[in-house]
């Protein structure tokens, strides 16, 4: 068997299934609705098995396989998001990382992503493993809402890393 997301023709087998067509359903055994497919030179495709009766739908496959890629391209398309971006400091207090952190976890809640940034200012330059270490403290606290996107990295006098929602 290949590896298909759908089960066609004789792979669908079920007591019952509810054939959908244009604006009408009607409810037969599988094996009927598999001849019915046959004789209009078609395929039956399950559709929906977790449903009772199971729903298959009578179809060409290639086609129907084209029309559900394209409504998935239409529908991701249609997914707005914005790139928030929130900015840190080496120095920055506890109780200020945390509220950042919650800022951050608001914005990916809404279905945006975040990017931190952290630039290092003067003498903070010398050491930028503590910019390091305060990105990944940051990174620690949003980590149950979030997966980076791109890794935390250094480019020029800054550290940049990109977040989205799990």
């Amino acid at each position: 068997m290949l590896n298909r997301k759908n089960k066609i023709n004789d792979e669908v087998r079920y007591p019952q299934v509810r054939v959908i067509g244009e604006g009408e359903s009607q409810i037969m055994s599988s094996r009927d609705a598999y001849q019915l497919a046959k004789s209009q030179n078609l395929d039956l495709i399950l559709v929906n098995e977790n449903q009772n009766p199971p729903i298959v739908r009578i179809a060409d496959y290639q086609k129907f396989l084209y029309l559900q890629e394209k409504s998935e391209k239409e529908r991701s398309k249609n997914t707005k998001f914005e790139i928030k971006e929130i900015q840190l400091s080496c120095d920055i207090a506890e109780n200020d990382l945390k509220t950042k952190a919650n800022h951050a976890i608001r914005f990916l809640q809404k279905g945006d992503r975040v990017k931190v940034v952290l630039a290092l200012i003067g003498r903070q330059k010398s050491t930028p493993q503590r910019g390091e270490n305060t990105m990944l403290n940051f990174e620690e606290r949003i980590s149950d809402i979030a997966s980076p996107e791109s890794a935390i990295k250094y480019d020029g006098n800054r550290w940049i890393a990109i977040y989205k929602r799990k």
